[in-house]
């Protein structure tokens, strides 16, 4: 069989086991802290999470230089606490559904808000807002089991060493196994899907230069630069 070209290499995570996890799909949750939800001009109440997707390959790996996107004037930071799947399932139960996890990581859902926000005005999708070149930055995937617990525990990030976002994991409307049995409900989860849960209150916008650290209680840290424009 030929190829008209070499097909992409898939795209590998760090993991505490000392594997590497490949990354399959990437699904993000929407507004799913309520204060943050305030901020961004919508309702907390919890009604059902919404999804939107982004490519395997905007996965960049902790100490990552990331440019800065074109079209934006407005690129924003959202810190969030990132869940790996490891087992298939499909309409899975809330009881069942840590099992199919793999493990967890701190994570980056970088936007550009201008185009996010001006296609949310219009009704129309958020790709070009939010599926971005080097947009996911992940840490290091701490195996489930290993002590981390998904249901509390502090969040924080900081630019250039200032508390910007700071949280609780208790916070979260729609806590980690409800997200993961509700989108298996929406398809068929896989091994090496990623779910970024949604982001506390206090986004905004970086400039060349700036270094971001994302904590969650019980992870490794995520520490990103932003770099020059994207050539």
């Amino acid at each position: 069989m030929s190829l008209t070209f070499e097909p992409q290499a898939p795209v590998l995570a760090a993991t505490s086991t000392g594997e590497q996890f490949p990354v399959r799909r990437i699904f993000c949750v929407g507004r799913n802290y309520a204060a943050h939800a305030r901020e961004m001009g919508r309702d907390p109440d919890r009604e059902p999470p919404f999804f939107f997707t982004a490519w395997a390959e905007t996965v960049v790996p902790d100490g990552a230089t990331i440019a800065y996107p074109q079209k934006t004037k407005d690129f924003h930071y959202e810190a969030e606490l990132v869940v790996a799947i490891g087992k298939t399932g499909r309409d899975i139960a809330v009881e069942d559904a840590l099992d199919h996890v793999w493990g967890y990581a701190t994570g980056l859902d970088m936007t550009r808000r201008d185009l996010q926000l001006e296609a949310r005005a219009q009704g129309r999708p958020w790709d070009t807002g939010k599926n971005v070149e080097q947009s996911s930055p992940l840490g290091l995937i701490q195996k489930a089991g290993e002590g981390f617990d998904p249901t509390k525990g502090e969040i924080k990030l900081t630019v250039n060493g200032e508390t910007k976002q700071q949280a609780d994991l208790a916070d979260l409307i729609w806590p980690v196994a409800d997200i993961v049995a509700y989108l298996s409900g929406l398809y068929r989860i896989e091994p090496g899907d990623l779910i970024y849960t949604g982001t506390p209150a206090g986004v905004g916008a970086v400039v060349e230069g700036d270094a971001m650290v994302v904590t969650i209680e019980g992870l490794a840290p995520l520490n990103i630069q932003v770099g020059p424009p994207a050539a």
